[in-house]
């Protein structure tokens, strides 16, 4: 049934993935404001005066775009709440992975940059990532007390 509380949770997810999409994860400005750098889930962009390197980190985009997908598909298999925790639990572990790379591209790569004193600040994006790992862990809670419930209803008949 659509009307269970774990179809928001997923919902949420997918949403979430759309702000990581499209709001920036981290930036760091230096001493002087025409040195920056911005963490996008598309590139990573240093600029100094005039010039910028640009460093594509799509392998982010791509995985934020596939936990969205799956969050999408798992709330209409709600019929199947096997297949629904197996796909939080696949779900889960990208999100992590996707933490994991923006945990080192901002604390590891970002030393590289000017100023290894400052670690920059994280942007909207980056707490869409710690949403979507929260929602997923609800949305799976929620499952497996579904399950749970048809389960003992089972034991009874």
């Amino acid at each position: 049934m659509l009307q269970r509380i774990q179809t928001i949770f997923l919902f949420l997810i997918a949403v979430s993935m759309g702000v990581l999409l499209g709001f920036p994860i981290w930036e760091k400005i230096g001493l002087s404001s025409a040195e920056t750098v911005r963490l996008t889930a598309l590139q990573l962009v240093y600029t100094k005066g005039i010039s910028s390197q640009i460093t594509p980190v799509y392998y982010l985009a791509v995985m934020a775009i596939a936990v969205a997908l799956i969050a999408l598909f798992t709330l209409f298999k709600y019929r199947n709440r096997l297949l629904q925790m197996g796909m939080c639990a696949i779900n889960a572990i990208l999100l992590t992975a996707i933490m994991g790379f923006v945990l080192y591209l901002t604390l590891y790569k970002g030393k590289d940059f000017f100023n290894p004193d400052d670690q920059g600040n994280f942007g909207v994006g980056f707490y869409a990532i710690v949403a979507a790992l929260i929602f997923n862990m609800l949305a799976n809670r929620f499952i497996r007390r579904d399950e749970k419930l048809v389960q003992e209803s089972n034991r009874l008949r």
